[in-house]
């Protein structure tokens, strides 16, 4: 092997074994001194030189020096082409298979041929939630998953109990979200409910509020979203 190649590799090497080092420093650090932090699940240079990516319980994306005495909260732009790194690798991290989706969990809306395809967590109290379902109207051609995760308290679990338990759970979700009528209490001994499941779900896909929207190539978007936001994401585009 030529010299300047064995240079190359001690030099690779020596860099790996410092980025190891700054990262244990890095996850050792940050909790000490942020203990209302959460968890650090990983820690990796990022594109810019003396930066690190930390990820957190939640999927949230920080910054730090090497030795975990800065943090910044905000994105990673790259000038050339204005590339949000940030918002690129919180896609990443976030991309999932809609195919594994538990579909028969969901509250179900057809428009047209439905063939394009798109989830949604939300809860019955929710008011982006309504606006979005109100939006949701003017879309063609598309199928509409919704799974209820009663997470805003109050009466959420009983109302996303009632709309799943009602003769025709899909009319007395349309009918409380769009028209504002109440759904009937459920009055039956039993309910096979998927609301803990849902629930579940939802922490596993890290999904903290509602609305969220999940789309067949794979992306996924926080909030209600533009008409025209959901017409690009269901034609496979991604932001």
């Amino acid at each position: 092997m030529k010299k300047h190649h064995l240079i190359a590799l001690a030099a690779t090497c020596l860099l790996g074994t410092l980025a190891r080092a700054d990262e244990a420093e890095i996850r050792s650090k940050l909790p000490q001194r942020l203990p209302e932090l959460p968890k650090v699940e990983d820690v990796r240079p990022s594109a810019m030189p003396g930066l690190y990516e930390v990820v957190v319980a939640g999927g949230e994306i920080v910054y730090t020096d090497e030795h975990g005495e800065y943090m910044i909260h905000g994105d990673l732009i790259q000038t050339k082409g204005q590339r949000n790194l940030t918002e690129e690798r919180q896609a990443k991290l976030t991309q999932f298979d809609f195919n594994s989706l538990p579909l028969q969990d969901a509250v179900v809306w057809k428009a047209g041929t439905g063939k394009r395809r798109m989830a949604i967590f939300a809860d019955p109290n929710c008011g982006y939630c309504k606006r979005l379902e109100r939006d949701l109207q003017q879309l063609k051609d598309v199928t509409v998953y919704t799974f209820l995760i009663p997470i805003l308290g109050g009466d959420s679990p009983q109302k996303a109990q009632n709309i799943w338990c009602s003769k025709n759970a899909t009319q007395a979700y349309r009918d409380w979200m769009l028209d504002g009528v109440v759904p009937s209490r459920f009055m039956g001994m039993t309910c096979n409910s998927p609301l803990e499941r849902n629930l579940t779900l939802a922490r596993k896909l890290r999904v903290e509020a509602t609305p969220a929207l999940f789309f067949e190539n794979g992306s996924r978007l926080r909030g209600a979203a533009s008409v025209p936001e959901l017409e690009k994401r269901l034609s496979g585009g991604k932001s």
